[in-house]
């Protein structure tokens, strides 16, 4: 598998890698969030611009995950990591977060940081497997607490969730 940047005439092929990652969720009582749209193309196509959107790709160059992220206090912040349902448990995601975290390193960042939901076992467990850690409140940078606000007000915080970080 490939990682690299996404082009722009893969983005909605993202949408629909994000609406069959959500499925899995409606088997967890989460149909809100199996349910939830994609991000748009507008979205997609300004973190395309900015350079944010990364892709894991097959051998015939098809996006099977892909990973959007910006800075936030100073940190490179994953805002989505997702992975088709079809390609898990291949490293995709986590060489998508490995790919991050070099870029990262290479512009001066101390860490990673991404919020998540606590008991999704492909979510907070997983995120700790790769090197994360939950954060405690005390330790929320202001722009991480303004995601969290955000997070609650599209209804999120109806399952448990938590902010983790990475060192690089």
């Amino acid at each position: 598998m490939t990682v690299r940047l996404a082009t722009a005439a893969e983005l909605p092929r993202l949408q629909d890698i994000e609406r069959a990652a959500g499925e899995p969720f409606r088997a967890l009582g989460m149909a809100a969030v199996a349910d939830d749209e994609p991000p748009s193309l507008d979205l997609l196509e300004r973190h395309r611009r900015a350079d944010q959107v990364w892709v894991s790709v097959d051998g015939a160059g098809q996006p099977l995950a892909y990973l959007i992220h910006e800075e936030v206090d100073g940190a490179a912040h994953i805002e989505q990591v997702t992975v088709h349902p079809a390609a898990a448990r291949r490293r995709l995601g986590s060489r998508l977060i490995d790919q991050l975290a070099v870029r990262a390193a290479a512009d001066g960042l101390p860490a990673l940081t991404l919020t998540t939901f606590a008991e999704v076992p492909w979510n907070a467990p997983y995120y700790a497997r790769l090197g994360f850690r939950t954060l405690a409140d005390a330790e929320l940078t202001e722009g991480l607490r303004e995601i969290r606000r955000q997070e609650g007000k599209i209804g999120l915080d109806h399952w448990p969730r938590v902010c983790m970080r990475r060192e690089l």
